[in-house]
């Protein structure tokens, strides 16, 4: 796979960049997935943000979204605590 670009790099690192999909206490279920894979397709970067009970420790909450990057053929950009960043690879 290619390195991603500096500039979406920039961008997803960005606090005016706005979360769209939430992960409850449910956690990462199908409908999840799917509503990401929608915002992908017309959405270059998608912010996610998890309910702080879903994971014990950071390596968790790792492991949630790089299954969510691979359930979505996306790619894991950012991620600071509960929040992460996935793009479409566009």
């Amino acid at each position: 796979m290619s390195s991603i670009p500096e500039r979406i790099v920039r961008q997803s690192s960005d606090p005016s960049l706005k979360v769209t999909v939430r992960i409850g206490k449910s956690g990462s279920t199908d409908a999840i997935v799917a509503e990401l894979e929608d915002q992908l397709k017309t959405r270059e970067l998608v912010k996610v943000k998890a309910n702080r009970g879903i994971a014990g420790d950071s390596q968790e909450r790792t492991d949630i979204f790089s299954s969510l990057a691979s359930e979505t053929k996306s790619r894991l950009v950012f991620q600071r605590g509960n929040v992460a960043v996935f793009w479409s690879g566009r």
